[in-house]
């Protein structure tokens, strides 16, 4: 018996030695110390051999497997180690390879339109306010001077949510809340998005986005008007752009006007930009209505104010020549990142 686990023993240094990976040690594991292993099962055979015979065969089977489980661990530590030199060697990076190049995202065309917009009148001292997109008829409409049968009142125009709330047409209900919440001096701009129901075509949009100002102040005058808007007309598209105010009606400025510019793109001279006649119309204008300044609790014999409001997505196509709206929200990165 003694013999047999001697042979056992060599037998096992062979096949440890020779054993591969972790998976093939562990298998030569359960063959000869497992519950149904070769020393396992010679030291349950010991039952039946005298005491003198048993106690010389115990300890010589407790010693092979003994002997066995150190060059097991031993084994497995070892392949252990190979396995993760293997996976090191698989897994190295080349740190003089380029790195992949990353990918950073970029403000969409609108957003700097606005920003920019917004950084010229800031530098005339101008405050950013906003308001919410679901208006009330009234900030909408009846504080503006709107009177009840004007066009855009009407359901084909405008997209009502209850008979007294709807998306507002125009970032003009900021004014009235500017005006109802703060006393003069005033200087402000509300840019933000406007809704109409239009068709969507090259030049309208369901959801547009607009930037308005009003200052109020005493001894403000048509001057200070045009002044700030020929200030910004430069600013915005260059220095040589000249500017001219037709006469227009908004109700809820008196008097009112359209601003046009000398087309950047041929001078004045006549191009396709401007459709040969030299000028083009950026924003509409005006003195407010002194019924708007008495929504807002305003004193309309000290104090007077003008409003102006310009679309955002006309101010960027006409600068980058953009002949299409809805370029604007297809979310084509081939067009966005052109800007």
């Amino acid at each position: 018996m003694q013999q047999k686990i001697s042979e056992l023993l060599d037998s096992a240094k062979l096949q440890i030695e020779s054993a591969k990976d972790e998976a093939s040690i562990e298998q030569l594991r359960v063959a000869y110390l497992g519950k149904k292993g070769e020393i396992t099962a010679i030291l349950k055979s010991m039952k039946d051999l005298a005491p003198e015979e048993r106690k010389a065969l115990g300890a010589k089977a407790n010693e092979a497997r003994a002997t066995i489980e150190n060059l097991i661990s031993s084994a497995k530590d070892t392949a252990k180690e190979a396995a993760k030199s293997i996976r090191f060697a698989a897994e190295k990076i080349d740190v003089t390879e380029p790195a992949k190049a990353i990918s950073l995202g970029k403000k969409h065309m609108i957003t700097q339109t606005i920003e920019e917009i917004s950084e010229i009148f800031a530098s005339m001292g101008y405050s950013v306010t906003e308001g919410p997109e679901v208006e009330t008829v009234f900030h909408n409409f009846d504080a503006l001077n709107a009177a009840p049968n004007h066009p855009s009142r009407d359901l084909t125009d405008t997209f009502y949510i209850t008979e007294d709330t709807l998306l507002r047409t125009q970032t003009s209900p900021v004014q009235v809340r500017t005006l109802q919440s703060t006393k003069p001096p005033i200087k402000v701009i509300s840019p933000g998005r406007c809704f109409r129901a239009d068709s969507p075509d090259a030049t309208h949009s369901p959801m547009f986005h607009q930037v308005e100002g009003l200052l109020v102040d005493e001894g403000v005058t048509m001057a200070d008007l045009k002044g700030t808007l020929d200030y910004f007309a430069k600013k915005m598209f260059g220095a040589d752009v000249v500017t001219k105010f037709r006469p227009h009606f908004f109700p809820f400025t008196e008097p009112s006007a359209e601003m046009d510019m000398s087309c950047f793109k041929c001078g004045g001279k006549g191009c396709r930009v401007c459709k040969g006649s030299g000028w083009i119309e950026i924003l509409g204008c005006g003195m407010v209505h002194p019924n708007v300044l008495e929504v807002g609790g305003i004193d309309t014999e000290k104090y007077t104010g003008f409003a102006f409001g310009m679309g955002v997505e006309r101010i960027a196509m006409l600068k980058h020549g953009i002949e299409d709206i809805r370029l604007f929200y297809e979310n084509d990165l081939r067009f966005v990142n052109q800007f």
